[in-house]
């Protein structure tokens, strides 16, 4: 910071000077006044601009929708005519995926995430693969022996696709949106909840983080990068969102997906207080419906179904 004041300084001195030799020129040229003050002004709005923040400029907009799978998670993201999906709802609400991505006239989902093998997570990957050209598959490296997660198995092999178990720091691009996978996933088949994929996106001057259903064990593994969208882990629960992590990404907006009336009492009142108390703007699939969110790379604009 110091350094930028002496050179903001410097700058204002190289422009004073240069003003005074044009006075002096001006004065044995006969140049009149107005064409000195106009080169004056010209010194002091270049200085302006350098101090200005440039503007991140998109070729198209980064569109995130946040779709209504009840008390489950699907998300879809899409920059330029470049595709990502991660999870895909319950076995269910696979359909419902399938066709919310067919009226948008999608056809191929270049990067594929299954955050972590539980049913409400990965029940639809395997419709979402029937139906559409796949590029990249991620998944952690833990397997169950669910009748859920064999169907996905099979789904893939029978297009010979395959998947990759990305590690921490592993980065991907779509379009102009740079993401990073930012923890080792926790390989506990007592809690497959720790599993999950954790992703951040990078669009501009603005960011997103994905926490699948991952916990406060996870949370604590890294020092996080203040965030504007958070995908808030595990539906809300207690048992993520910990005071420490929320106050490290200081979210903008808090993004709860969740099924209406849902037997787990999610999200929980305590997961909503230490939102509120940071100053997040809460958005709730199971209030709100499918969240749509359309940014510049510089300001971020949310729509709701229900609203």
């Amino acid at each position: 910071m110091a350094r930028k004041k002496r050179n903001t300084k410097i700058q204002k001195l190289i422009a004073t000077v240069i003003a005074l030799i044009i006075v002096g020129i001006a004065g044995i040229l006969g140049t009149n006044e107005e064409f000195v003050n106009t080169v004056s002004d010209m010194g002091e709005q270049t200085n302006t601009q350098n101090e200005q923040q440039i503007e991140f400029v998109a070729q198209e907009d980064l569109l995130i929708d946040f779709i209504d799978v009840g008390q489950a998670d699907s998300i879809l993201i899409r920059n330029q005519d470049k595709v990502m999906l991660i999870d895909a709802g319950t076995n269910e609400e696979g359909k419902t995926v399938v066709n919310y991505l067919e009226t948008l006239g999608i056809t191929k989902i270049d990067y594929l995430i299954g955050t972590h093998p539980h049913e409400d997570h990965i029940g639809g990957l395997d419709d979402v693969i029937n139906n559409f050209d796949i590029g990249q598959i991620y998944m952690p490296k833990i397997e169950t022996t669910t009748k859920t997660f064999e169907d996905v198995l099979d789904a893939i092999e029978n297009k010979n696709l395959t998947v990759t178990a990305p590690n921490k720091g592993d980065k991907i691009e779509l379009g102009q949106a740079k993401g990073e996978f930012m923890t080792e996933p926790i390989l506990d088949e007592d809690n497959l909840n720790v599993s999950s994929l954790v992703l951040r996106l990078e669009f501009g001057n603005t960011s997103y983080l994905f926490m699948g259903d991952a916990e406060k064990e996870n949370e604590e593994t890294i020092r996080w990068p203040k965030t504007d969208v958070l995908k808030v882990g595990h539906h809300g629960s207690s048992t993520s969102s910990s005071e420490s992590f929320l106050e490290q990404v200081q979210p903008k907006y808090a993004i709860i997906m969740a099924g209406k009336d849902n037997s787990y009492g999610l999200p929980t009142q305590e997961t909503i207080d230490k939102l509120n108390n940071i100053g997040s703007e809460i958005y709730r699939t199971d209030e709100d419906g499918t969240i749509q969110m359309t940014s510049d790379g510089n300001t971020i604009e949310i729509k709701t179904t229900n609203n």
